[in-house]
């Protein structure tokens, strides 16, 4: 796509940050510095729209949408990581855990029909991830949760950048 004109460099975004042009601080800017120079890394389309929505939101300071997109974005990963890798052992995890109340996932769409919370517990009990990686993912499920709905819940641009950095960390530099 051709654009005409100049175009800011994050370098350039995080030096008007310093000189005092957006509120974000230089500490909260970095995050999606660190998330953009990650994106080259994500090679599925699908979830490389939710990272990429969730930087642009973060940038524009709507902190509660990219909660919400970066959260997004982590629990895409996580499910193509399943499906891909240990799907068979997800299913027999699940069933045990939910007997026929659980529908045999084929696709990463059907890990989707799992609730978040309950979905973090199978794959800790796969040791997919650890307990305090797990703990630290459902205090994100519960802020995304919050930023999600309608309510009265006000987050700073350090709360999303703590939310987007703990994803960053634990799912997208991992998976």
């Amino acid at each position: 796509m051709k654009t005409s004109g100049w175009e800011i460099t994050n370098a350039g975004k995080l030096h008007l940050r310093n000189l005092g042009v957006s509120k974000i601080s230089p500490a909260a800017m970095q995050v999606a510095v660190d998330l953009r120079a990650h994106l080259d890394k994500i090679s599925d389309d699908e979830t490389r729209s939710f990272v990429e929505e969730a930087i642009k939101c973060h940038e524009a300071e709507l902190y509660r949408s990219a909660i919400v997109m970066s959260w997004l974005g982590a629990m895409d990963v996580l499910h193509k990581y399943v499906c891909a890798n240990r799907l068979a052992n997800f299913n027999t995890e699940a069933t045990r855990i939910m007997g026929r109340k659980w529908k045999v996932a084929v696709t990463s769409d059907d890990l989707g029909k799992m609730g978040e919370s309950d979905f973090l517990n199978r794959i800790e009990g796969l040791s997919i991830i650890g307990k305090n990686v797990k703990a630290q993912l459902k205090a994100a499920l519960d802020l995304r949760n919050g930023c999600g709905h309608p309510n009265s819940l006000k987050v700073s641009a350090n709360k999303s950048a703590a939310h987007i950095e703990t994803l960053l960390e634990n799912v997208f530099q991992k998976f």
